[in-house]
């Protein structure tokens, strides 16, 4: 498989190249997830050829490999902030999810329309594109710049929300999956549905307790060496997401409200499970940064050029449309009952980036057996449109936000 040792050396020279000027990455007007976009366009068969994917690798790669990282990246969320200091933003993000994510999938599923395509496969997009991207949000909330620049009550919004809505959005995939497919029951897709979101609490509520009752426990017998708690909440994260999918619930859901749980009860366990909790995040954050670049270098590296090419010139409209009204206007129309001033609202209602759980949400819906080449086309169109502008505009808005008095 020399096209797979072409992307080891690729990913390994690049996160090396990219890991040292980190710091100054934060103030660039670029993202991780945009650099690795671009190389995997170099790499792949529209430039240099030297990195092409079977159609059922790609399929298996980014419905895995995006499930896999959005564990990591909605565990990192969930621990990003002390657990007191969430209090804050439940009930903005409860609106946020009950009210701008369905919008926002309809929205975009209506603009899709223009592209001619049916009705049932616009309803998937959209449904696909409504949650927010944690991983792309990661570069704009967090690290010293953000720290400075933003409000702490702007970023904890925006973690908690990208992290909710990534494991909630399954409800409204699952519904427009089974309205689409021939032959499935709306009503046996609903009662699925309910088992996924109710069952994956559960199962990430009772992991996250657990493992931090045992991680207390442990420390106080001082039976927990230092190697193995750096990594002890991606382990979480994994054996989480493991035991949900055997259970047939949502994954990724109950990742994040194992973070949650685990997050809340350290934290009543006093100062020292705090440095714990604060050292994991640090470690979870920096694998996140770094574990999205294969992903986007298979995707650049299999965007249907000949798809996008057949949308014709009505697909530029529809990308600026949604990445104008699927969101950013929504949460303006919002800005009182979520508490925001103004340009928090135009801040926060920019940020809501298509990334890592569109990838996701775009191959489950493959996976369920929705292989029509257009739905690839347009979800792939509007998530590459969306890393390039979120990676252009995220530091300049965020220094610009800063100056305002």
């Amino acid at each position: 498989m020399p096209e797979l040792h072409v992307l080891y050396a690729v990913l390994g020279g690049s996160a090396v190249a990219l890991a040292l000027v980190s710091r100054r990455l934060r103030e660039a007007p670029v993202s991780e997830p945009l650099v690795a976009l671009v190389l995997g366009v170099l790499l792949g068969p529209a430039a240099l050829g030297w990195f092409v994917v079977s159609p059922e690798a790609r399929d298996v790669v980014l419905l895995e490999g995006s499930r896999l990282l959005l564990a990591a990246s909605v565990m990192a969320a969930a621990l990003r902030f002390r657990a007191r200091d969430l209090r804050d933003v439940v009930r903005p993000v409860a609106i946020l999810l009950a009210v701008a994510m369905p919008l926002a999938a309809v929205v975009t599923g209506a603009l899709t329309l223009l592209l001619g395509l049916p009705l049932a496969l616009a309803a998937v997009v959209g449904a696909c594109m409504s949650p927010t991207d944690p991983v792309l949000a990661a570069s704009v909330v967090t690290g010293e710049p953000a720290e400075r620049d933003l409000p702490g009550r702007v970023r904890r919004m925006l973690t908690v929300e990208s992290g909710a809505n990534d494991g909630l959005a399954l409800a409204l995939v699952g519904v427009a999956v089974a309205a689409a497919l021939p032959g499935s029951g709306l009503g046996d897709a609903l009662g699925r549905v309910t088992w996924e979101v109710l069952g994956g609490t559960a199962i990430g509520l009772a992991l996250g307790v657990l493992t931090a009752r045992a991680t207390r426990r442990a420390t106080v017998d001082r039976a927990l060496e230092a190697g193995p708690e750096l990594v002890l909440t991606l382990l979480l994260a994994l054996g989480t997401l493991g035991i949900a999918r055997v259970a047939h619930t949502g994954g990724v859901l109950a990742v994040f409200i194992a973070g949650l749980a685990y997050n809340a009860v350290l934290e009543r366990g006093g100062r020292a499970a705090d440095e714990e909790r604060s050292t994991q995040d640090r470690v979870d954050e920096a694998i996140n940064r770094y574990a999205v670049l294969p992903l986007f270098v298979v995707l650049g590296a299999t965007v249907p050029w000949s798809g996008w090419a057949a949308l014709g010139p009505a697909a530029i409209a529809v990308v600026v449309g949604v990445l104008l009204l699927r969101r950013l206007p929504l949460v303006l129309l919002l800005a009182r009952p979520l508490g925001l001033r103004p340009r928090d609202a135009v801040f926060a209602g920019w940020f809501g980036p298509m990334g890592v759980s569109a990838v996701f949400y775009l191959a489950h819906a493959r996976h369920e057996g929705l292989t029509d080449p257009t739905l690839d086309a347009v979800g792939t169109l509007l998530i590459a449109a969306s890393v390039v502008v979120f990676g252009l505009t995220g530091s300049p808005a965020r220094r610009a936000y800063a100056r305002l008095p």
